[in-house]
């Protein structure tokens, strides 16, 4: 391999581990139908003065482990009311009511497992932020019981030396919930209907009674109409089903006001998504008119399949959520370049798990152009390539953290260095690995893996948050300069072959 001087890393004492006391209030199925009318007759048995001890005794247990538990309760004693209607009379009192709900409802703890694969941005807030420094918002992505995954925040600041500081989280943990009052627009409705080959003329029949800008009842309640329309095509179901799935999984999520971001949790919401949440990127994306909205890509999983998806937000305390369509929406680890580029949307993916790709689109949702960037070239990254979070633009070009899988599968995370203005055009591709799992980092859930989802510059340092073995997290920074002179060919002994690849896929 090349000769060169190592780029210095220093790696800072914050972790981030796994942690049993971060707990949120989940709905507990505790059986079918059968099992539920045995629970609520059992409950229905206890007189008032028994029922008032009962759920004193539940609040005092749990009041000081949550927010707002008593809302919990009450949201799933809804959910039960639904369920068996006739088995809940109309007279019972709010303490029978809670109380009834707080046996439908379970703790989770959704860091107890592993606390890895940060992403980390500049926070919105930048009002308290150090003389010369920046507030940021980290992702990671946190699996308790079962290995579920979801996604959770940290905060914290940078100061104009590059040292790091984390604010400390708070015990409570507030899950962020389904809006039911979510919009869904019509034309890009239509635009994903016909991405998926689901626009039939029974679509086109509630579509088109449909305003500009409608609910899920609305369309529940059309779909229901255009069903029992003579003529209407047959046969209807698959239709419905499709039109119900695709609004369900575009949903939007809501926090309370007072709740700070290292209290928000991302958790499974949608079928896609029932089995975790996976690797956010986060991308402060900049708009043509100045306008500035977060973006995070991630990889929904339900047992069976992977699907990329994508968020937005402007405050992280609403969050839509969308599927992504397109002919090259595929497998894991999609980046989003945080400005448009020659008027186009830039990502890159890696779509047959080898191999990086950029794709190119003028709509955020749709991905079906794409060409092969760049490929494993080192030994250090002979199984694969992929990209380690979304391009950081520098004044040299568009920095690309990547990870490279060798032998007995250790990921590394290195570099590469993309032309401004066509980022199809590789600059230069770091021959040795910028960070490798050191001995303290090589044991864990996956052994021997170093790995971001996202990082970010300030004050002339790379920031790079980074994942230890799919267990913990770290973070260190890195010269920004010293690394960016490797990868422009002016330390020594940096190779610069022209990279370039026209060939589509």
């Amino acid at each position: 391999m090349p000769d060169r001087a190592p780029i210095d890393v220093t790696r800072h004492p914050h972790r981030f581990e796994a942690n049993d006391q971060r707990v949120i209030a989940r709905f507990f199925q505790v059986g079918g139908e059968q099992r539920i009318r045995n629970v609520l007759e059992r409950v229905a048995g206890l007189t008032d003065p028994q029922v008032e001890t009962l759920y004193a005794q539940v609040r005092a247990d749990f009041e000081p482990r949550h927010r707002r538990i008593a809302a919990a309760f009450e949201r799933h004693f809804g959910y039960i009311q639904q369920r068996v209607p006739d088995l809940i009379p109309g007279d019972l009192s709010p303490t029978r009511r809670l109380l009834i709900g707080s046996y439908f409802t379970m703790e989770y703890a959704i860091e107890s497992a592993a606390l890895f694969n940060p992403s980390i941005v500049p926070h919105p807030d930048q009002s308290d932020a150090p003389p010369g420094g920046c507030n940021f918002i980290m992702s990671l992505r946190a699996t308790g019981e079962g290995h579920v995954s979801s996604i959770v925040f940290r905060t914290g600041s940078v100061s104009a030396s590059g040292d790091i500081a984390f604010d400390p989280p708070t015990r409570f943990v507030a899950k962020m919930r389904v809006d039911p009052d979510r919009r869904f627009d019509k034309h890009l409705f239509f635009l994903k209907l016909i991405e998926m080959a689901a626009y039939t003329d029974a679509a086109r029949m509630v579509l088109d009674d449909l305003p500009d800008s409608f609910s899920y009842a609305e369309l529940d309640h059309k779909v229901a109409e255009v069903r029992e329309r003579p003529g209407s095509p047959r046969p209807f179901d698959e239709t419905a089903n499709n039109m119900r799935w695709l609004a369900r999984s575009n949903y939007t999520l809501r926090i309370p006001e007072d709740a700070t971001p290292d209290e928000i949790v991302i958790f499974p919401t949608s079928e896609n998504e029932s089995r975790g949440i996976e690797d956010v990127r986060l991308t402060r994306f900049t708009d043509d008119d100045g306008s500035v909205k977060y973006y995070g890509t991630y990889t929904a999983y339900n047992g069976f399949r992977i699907l990329p998806q994508l968020f937005e937000t402007t405050d992280f305390h609403t969050v839509s959520i969308h599927t992504l369509n397109g002919k090259y929406v595929q497998n894991k680890g999609m980046g989003l370049f945080p400005r448009k580029i020659n008027g186009f949307y830039h990502m890159i993916s890696r779509l047959d798990g080898e191999n990086m790709f950029l794709m190119t689109s003028d709509n955020v949702h749709f991905w079906n152009d794409c060409q092969k960037l760049v490929g494993p070239m080192y030994p250090w990254e002979f199984v694969q390539i992929g990209n380690c979070g979304p391009p950081i633009e520098t004044d040299a070009g568009w920095l690309l953290l990547t990870h490279g899988v060798g032998p007995v599968r250790q990921y590394c995370i290195g570099a590469c260095l993309l032309d401004l203005n066509d980022p199809s055009k590789v600059i230069g591709h770091l021959d040795q690995p910028l960070l490798v799992p050191q001995e303290d980092e090589r044991d864990g859930y996956v052994p021997n893996v170093v790995y971001t989802c996202g990082a970010m510059t300030w004050a002339g340092k790379l920031v790079l948050p980074y994942a230890v073995s799919d267990s913990a997290s770290t973070i260190a920074t890195v010269d920004l300069d010293a690394l960016l002179d490797h990868l422009t060919g002016k330390s020594r002994s940096c190779p610069l072959p022209d990279r370039r690849v026209t060939a589509r896929v």
